[in-house]
């Protein structure tokens, strides 16, 4: 068994320090899809490729990906990483800390001879902040991203124009798909919930990735008079989003493991004197079996138009993304229980109430995720934190369940 270096904790620490500094806004820390900084982080991780000798390109939507080929011809991949795109005002560690520790895993290792080849990936895109729709980065690489190139972003700006405009080439698409053997995807990614500080464990190996749906609302009503209006005769668009806002929530409290969020809700036009003619909203909806997510999907969108008709009101939903409950590989998971078992290591099993990469690459090959303690339980927030020693203990387990997978490989 290896113990990596006590200085790649701080390399990793260091890095995402370091990476926190390129942002579209000042003081903040928000990267959006292939925004101009994307090309200074890339540099940045270029260097450390470098220096361990990784061959590295970027493809056609923006992956970073540093490869190390494998001892043996033929050989599998095997594929680490995460994602460098940030939510608006986001924390350090979200994707990024993944992505460190998939170089800094690769450095561990050395010069020894491995039976599997490993590529890092930096996903460009997981969060789908820009577009709405998440992990174009990830689906480029299973194949499935061709159809979003030509959705529109605020400004009109199409995902295939934004290739464009980054310097890369859409028709290139299909060059940054798998090809060969597959090993599996690891990822490493804080856990950005409570759960594993509750239990005083400082990692905890995913078991599954809940599914999703999200959806945009349109609510339309009739714009008048705040005082002249009298209420029995109102069509008013934000009262019937919000009668719908409450009914969300109330469904997911009362649905052990559901939650259900509105996240986005304008109103039009927008004055304090002015009854609401239209209302932009979102609905999330997650839970780790899918069953129980599409009974609550069918209650609530039922409910809605109920809320609207009382209220004179119509609504337009528009689905804008459905991803089923993903299980992570068992085999993964086992190798992942040994690792920080040896390591004598708490490592309880958890869902993952948020998306990931490994549920894109899942549907390609086998996926495992290993998650970080969030210490204050705050993520996709500036004071998302991580323990040194909890990431020490990641590069441990990680490093140590790549020896075991090379001793599978070599069976």
């Amino acid at each position: 068994m290896t113990t990596p270096p006590a200085d790649l904790t701080q390399a990793v620490l260091d890095t995402c320090n370091a990476l926190a500094g390129h942002t579209e806004v000042p003081g903040e820390i928000n990267r959006p899809f292939l925004c101009p900084c994307t090309a200074d982080v890339h540099d940045h991780l270029k260097a450390w490729a470098g220096r361990l000798g990784l061959s590295t390109r970027v493809d056609a939507v923006g992956n970073l990906r540093a490869r190390r080929e494998a001892d043996v011809p033929g050989a599998p991949t095997l594929y680490l990483g995460s994602h460098l795109d940030t939510v608006p005002n986001a924390g350090k560690y979200d994707g990024v800390l993944g992505v460190a520790l998939g170089y800094a895993l690769v450095e561990a290792l050395g010069a020894r001879p491995l039976p599997y080849a490993i590529e890092v990936v930096a996903f460009s895109e997981e969060e789908g902040v820009r577009f709405g729709v998440p992990f174009i980065g990830s689906r480029a690489l299973v194949g499935t991203a061709d159809p979003l190139l030509d959705l529109p972003d605020a400004q009109a700006v199409t995902v295939r124009q934004a290739i464009r405009a980054y310097g890369l080439d859409p028709q290139e698409l299909k060059a940054a798909e798998v090809t060969g053997a597959a090993l599996g995807y690891f990822e490493i990614h804080i856990e950005q919930g409570p759960v594993l500080q509750a239990q005083c464990a400082a990692l905890g190996v995913v078991e599954a990735i809940a599914g999703q749906n999200r959806f945009l609302l349109r609510f339309e009503g009739q714009a008048s008079h705040a005082g002249t209006t009298p209420m029995p005769l109102r069509k008013d668009a934000l009262a019937a989003a919000a009668r719908f806002v409450v009914e969300a929530e109330q469904v997911a409290r009362s649905t052990p493991g559901l939650v259900a969020t509105v996240g986005v809700m304008q109103a039009e036009p927008g004055a304090i004197n002015v009854v609401s003619g239209v209302v932009n909203a979102s609905l999330d909806i997650r839970h780790a079996r899918d069953g129980v997510r599409q009974e609550a999907v069918e209650y609530l969108l039922d409910a809605l138009q109920g809320f609207c008709r009382e209220r004179g009101v119509s609504v337009q939903v528009t689905p804008r993304m459905e991803e089923a409950a993903t299980p992570m590989s068992g085999p993964f998971k086992e190798l992942l229980h040994r690792a920080a078992d040896e390591l004598n290591l708490p490592h309880p099993e958890l869902v993952s109430g948020a998306g990931h990469d490994a549920q894109i690459m899942a549907t390609r090959m086998p996926a495992g995720m290993l998650f970080v303690r969030s210490p204050n339980a705050l993520s996709h927030h500036p004071d998302e934190m991580v323990n040194a020693q909890d990431v020490s203990d990641a590069l441990r387990v990680g490093l140590r369940f790549l020896e075991l997978l090379a001793g599978e490989v070599q069976a």
